[in-house]
């Protein structure tokens, strides 16, 4: 039994649809945990056991975990007033730790971020946080993945009016830093990888790099000739990204958390682990636009 939580998320959704199709010829059945039941196709629910509710929520987690030989972990996205963001990390997962030992469930594989080992990684807001919270899950006695990532491209989705009315993308990292950048589907992908060959022992990172490291300025132009008109980058300062933030009801921790990782991405936290054929994933940007922006673009 493979228990998903955020089935209906970025990843999470991604991943049951691989898993539908791949965890039969496995023999693995398939349990999600998800708030709202009506958000799953018909045909998804027909074929899954659903646990309705939180998977913050201890009663959930229990009743998910029986019976449970492996999980795979997101946390949700901080709630804009959380108090802190160790308690919308380590806080949301203690319950989860406490039934994945209780049911001994065998293996965990968690979304998480690149950072750790870099010297930025203990100021980096939500990246800090998210690695306390890996830390968590590896003293439950669960063998457990991280799969670390850098940006998501899926991200520039939430400037698609943007792109596509004026013609920009914003971010506050500098126009010529190159970086890592991952498709969600390849992380999705990844996790289904752990998830159905579960020979691995221990605790440990898996990083999904995509296939190079690009600048905004790179992105720019791959945007411009994918979509067949300009696309330019805009970069903000960190102040205006915090204001945009209060702006939109974001409370102080989490704005600042967010702020902090922002900076620290521009000094290097995804930096740390060499591209090689393990940690290379397939999605190129180009690729992305074509496939995924592109149609939503409707151009």
């Amino acid at each position: 039994m493979i228990v998903i939580t955020t089935p209906t998320g970025q990843i999470g959704g991604r991943l049951l649809d691989l898993l539908l199709t791949r965890a039969p010829a496995h023999g693995e059945d398939l349990r999600v945990v998800v708030r709202d039941p009506g958000r799953l196709p018909d045909a998804v629910r027909a074929r899954v056991d659903v646990v309705t509710g939180s998977h913050g929520d201890a009663e959930v987690v229990d009743r998910a975990f029986a019976g449970a030989d492996a999980v795979f972990w997101v946390v949700p996205p901080a709630p804009p007033r959380a108090p802190s963001l160790d308690a919308a990390y380590r806080g949301f997962t203690r319950a989860a730790v406490r039934a994945l030992t209780a049911h001994g469930v065998g293996h965990v594989v968690g979304v998480s971020a690149l950072g750790r080992g870099t010297p930025v990684a203990g100021r980096a807001g939500h990246v800090t946080a998210s690695l306390a919270m890996d830390d968590l899950i590896a003293g439950s006695g669960a063998a457990y993945r991280a799969l670390a990532n850098p940006s998501f491209m899926d991200n520039l989705l939430w400037q698609a009016a943007s792109i596509r009315d004026d013609g920009v993308f914003t971010e506050t990292g500098a126009a010529d830093r190159r970086a890592p950048l991952a498709a969600t589907r390849d992380i999705a992908a990844a996790a289904a990888g752990l998830l159905l060959d579960r020979s691995w022992t221990g605790t440990g990172e898996v990083p999904v790099l995509g296939p190079e490291d690009l600048s905004a300025n790179d992105m720019a132009r791959i945007l411009s000739e994918v979509l067949g008109r300009p696309v330019r980058y805009e970069r903000r300062s960190l102040d205006e990204f915090r204001r945009t933030l209060a702006g939109r009801g974001v409370g102080e921790a989490v704005a600042e958390g967010y702020v902090d990782m922002m900076r620290a991405k521009d000094e290097g936290l995804d930096d740390g682990v060499e591209r090689t054929p393990g940690t290379a994933s397939p999605t190129s940007f180009r690729q992305w636009c074509e496939e995924v922006l592109r149609p939503a673009l409707r151009v």
